[in-house]
């Protein structure tokens, strides 16, 4: 079974994405303020909780999408390579900017 770039793509993607639904799931759920593209100026300013459950949602929805369309060949090796690096540099990268937007943060957002 040959991997295509499409199929490599998806599932950086999809790994990607889902990593953003942890930092917004969790400060929804602790009632904390946090950044969203809801908020203003976008991606900058405080969102509330409320909406940041709702992004954690609409990225943990466009991700399970994402798998879903790409179940069949998602199980193959590259593909989970893939995911685990855009995984993980998607973290990276996520806490590089936030530590950017919110400096005074030290709870760890």
């Amino acid at each position: 079974m040959t991997v295509r770039i499409s199929d490599v793509a998806t599932a950086g993607a999809a790994a990607a994405i889902a990593t953003n639904v942890v930092p917004h799931l969790a400060h929804g759920i602790s009632g904390k303020p946090f950044p969203t593209p809801f908020a203003d100026p976008p991606g900058v300013g405080d969102s509330s909780p409320a909406s940041n459950i709702v992004w954690a949602s609409m990225n943990a929805t466009v991700a399970a999408l994402l798998v879903y369309t790409g179940r069949s060949r998602l199980r193959d090796p590259a593909c989970l390579v893939v995911a685990a690096v855009s995984a993980a540099g998607s973290a990276v990268a996520l806490r590089s900017y936030f530590r950017k937007v919110r400096p005074n943060d030290r709870s760890g957002g």
